[in-house]
């Protein structure tokens, strides 16, 4: 198909162009002015129990207890988890992100922090999901020890190392424009030439089937 095939086509239906068109004009004007979008996350930490020889439990953070936390984020990460932080009242888009200390030399999880995500169109109900997650998962780990029977003075004890604080999403809007236009103008122009290779087959079809009420000798039929 030539350039000027292309021209002829897109003129033809030009109709499908103009619907392409508007069509990305709503979605440039909602590119524009988005939705208002707040992520709130907050850094949870397992800590032993505090000894005469390591009074200050943060010095004293083994593997071990990276191990119990990851145990439990892949039980509020299972089906029934999910059910049970509905049943919190948490609904909508959030993550739980394990961490290690911050280091590129450090092993995964070895340092029993989690990082809790959650992304809410308000900011003050994106960081009370994030504190009803972080409930269900110190729950989670006292039950775990309770069902071990571990002693109350050897407890391993979940921690609010950064409190739960919601900022705004910021996207680039002219990359988000220059997208949308690229893919109406895509969009339209294979909208358009697919529209007119199906008119001019079905065209075509129809000059090439016999009509039922002509003869083959040229006589019309009787009616």
């Amino acid at each position: 198909m030539s350039p000027r095939d292309v021209t002829e086509a897109l003129l033809r239906r030009w109709y499908v162009l103009l619907i392409v068109f508007l069509l990305t004009a709503a979605g440039a004007y909602r590119v524009v002015n988005p939705t208002p979008e707040y992520v709130s996350s907050a850094v949870v930490v397992l800590k032993p129990p505090a000894t005469g020889s390591q009074p200050n439990q943060l010095t004293n953070l083994q593997p071990p207890l990276a191990a119990l936390s990851y145990g439990v984020i892949q039980q509020l990460e299972s089906p029934d988890g999910h059910r049970e932080l509905a049943a919190a009242g948490v609904h909508g888009a959030y993550q739980l992100i394990p961490r290690n200390s911050g280091t590129s030399a450090t092993p995964q999880y070895l340092i029993p922090s989690l990082q809790v995500q959650a992304r809410r169109s308000d900011p003050a109900a994106a960081d009370t999901a994030v504190r009803r997650i972080i409930d269900v998962y110190s729950r989670h780990v006292a039950a775990t020890q309770s069902a071990e029977g571990v002693a109350d003075r050897a407890l391993i004890t979940a921690s609010v190392l950064v409190a739960p604080g919601a900022t705004p999403v910021r996207g680039d809007k002219a990359r988000a424009l220059a997208g949308t236009a690229l893919l109406g103008a895509l969009a339209g122009v294979l909208g358009a030439l697919w529209c007119d290779r199906y008119a001019l087959r079905r065209g075509k079809r129809r000059a090439a089937s016999p009509d039922p009420l002509r003869r083959t000798d040229g006589v019309p039929a009787a009616g």
